[in-house]
């Protein structure tokens, strides 16, 4: 038996905003952007792991008024769990990063732990990490 993860879910704002931070920054690829109503999702996707989908939502897509009402609340707090991505540069995905505007939280440090990260906000105050692995 094999398991793997297929799709992982992004909350945000609003989806145009961050497609500018997700495909145009970190250099996603669209997948797949689908519209049911009034909500939209977009899926993204890298090369680099071609079976996983990162989907980007509002917080009321496919949800109850009062769950999407609670997962905004928490969406403004900046209280979701934070995302990290590698990259084989993160120097040079830090410059592209920052160079899109994008909030600055940690500029590439090496970690005690190992690794040399940065971190960014997100358009919608979403931790997002970029991980190298140590040489």
């Amino acid at each position: 038996m094999t398991i793997a993860l297929q799709y992982t879910n992004i909350t945000v704002n609003d989806v145009d905003e961050s497609l500018g931070f997700y495909r145009d920054a970190l250099g996603l690829e669209v997948q797949n952007d689908v519209t049911s109503g009034e909500y939209r999702w977009v899926t993204l996707g890298s090369d680099a792991q071609p079976g996983l989908g990162i989907v980007l939502s509002v917080p009321h897509a496919g949800r109850s008024q009062a769950d999407g009402d609670t997962l905004q609340e928490l969406l403004t707090k900046g209280v979701l769990p934070l995302f990290v991505f590698s990259s084989d540069d993160v120097d040079a995905t830090f410059e592209t990063v920052r160079a899109s505007g994008a909030e600055v939280l940690q500029e590439p440090i090496d970690q005690g732990w190992g690794p040399r990260d940065c971190a960014f906000r997100d358009p919608s105050g979403n931790t997002v990490r970029i991980s190298q692995a140590p040489a």
